[in-house]
């Protein structure tokens, strides 16, 4: 079986796959930045949901811990932002090859801690474990529609047309 190791969360490592969230207050665009003795607030990212996509916010709630990767899945048209809110994730996330099917030799894993936030992009491969047993609560941003394409296949069985599930050789995975 093969192993990841996580690695920290990084902007510069993770940019193949999307945008790292949660960062300080950058000192680019002062028209979307406030800052006063109350409260600040940044533009982090501008959320792209795809031609007539509407977004979305969601409750995850992820249980799966320790076990090894073996599916990854995938939106066709939309970016998805997940945000942990009470624990720390691992995130796997994966290029697409030539035929669209996962490319492993770009597969990574990272760590998002409480707070911390990511958004990859359209295409992106992806599976989520948390660090610690018992449960995480995120928020996620994703596309209407996409949710509930992506429910009607795993509930019903019926065949998605904005996703893809994909089996995998079992990874396993450590922190550092």
């Amino acid at each position: 079986m093969t192993e990841l190791t996580v690695q920290p969360l990084d902007r510069t490592a993770f940019e193949t796959y999307g945008w790292v969230l949660g960062l300080p207050i950058p000192s680019g665009d002062p028209a979307a930045t406030f800052r006063s003795a109350a409260s600040d607030f940044w533009q982090a990212h501008l959320f792209d949901t795809g031609e007539a996509g509407q977004p979305e916010v969601l409750w995850v709630s992820y249980r799966e811990a320790a076990s090894p990767i073996t599916t990854l899945e995938k939106h066709l048209l939309t970016q998805q932002a997940l945000i942990p809110l009470t624990g720390e994730l691992v995130q796997f996330v994966a290029c697409s090859a030539a035929d669209g099917a996962p490319d492993l030799t770009t597969l990574a894993a990272f760590r998002v801690q409480q707070g911390q936030g990511i958004c990859m992009r359209p295409g992106c491969w992806h599976s989520t474990r948390i660090v610690q047993a018992g449960e995480v609560l995120c928020a996620m941003l994703t596309r209407r529609s996409t949710t509930l394409d992506l429910v009607r296949q795993l509930a019903q069985g019926e065949p998605a047309t904005e996703s893809v599930l994909a089996p995998i050789a079992p990874h396993a995975w450590r922190l550092v």
